[in-house]
């Protein structure tokens, strides 16, 4: 998609701080990080979401950048979230596939749940 900014991104178009790369994804930081260690893993071909056309090969490698970019980023051992937000409800920001990876300090016991304060401040 000529217009998407992950596809832009993933074909040097627009810069990143590159984390990791392949020839299936490429895993950059993220511009508005919300932990101190925010990598996005994202596939150089454009997907909407898992449910675009995403074959077992990409979803493979996908999968398998998230231990290779925890490593990099250095929080392997004190531990990392690994979230893919689909669709509007979601709050999916790009339309393009992406795996969030964060890290960097303790997270938060539970994920948000319907009603709490920031679910109803969109």
């Amino acid at each position: 998609m000529d217009d998407c900014i992950f596809c832009r991104i993933a074909r040097g178009e627009l810069p990143a701080r590159l984390v990791y790369e392949n020839e299936q994804v490429i895993a950059f930081d993220d511009i508005s990080p919300q932990a101190p260690v925010h990598v996005l893993i994202v596939p150089r071909t454009h997907h909407e979401s898992l449910g675009d056309g995403v074959d077992a090969e990409l979803a493979a490698a996908l999968l398998l950048a998230i231990p290779v970019v925890a490593e990099a980023a250095g929080v392997t051992r004190s531990g990392y979230r690994v979230i893919i937000n689909t669709g509007p409800d979601s709050r999916q920001s790009v339309s393009h596939l992406h795996i969030h990876v964060l890290g960097g300090k303790p997270m938060s016991h539970r994920m948000l749940r319907f009603g709490d304060e920031a679910e109803t401040t969109r």
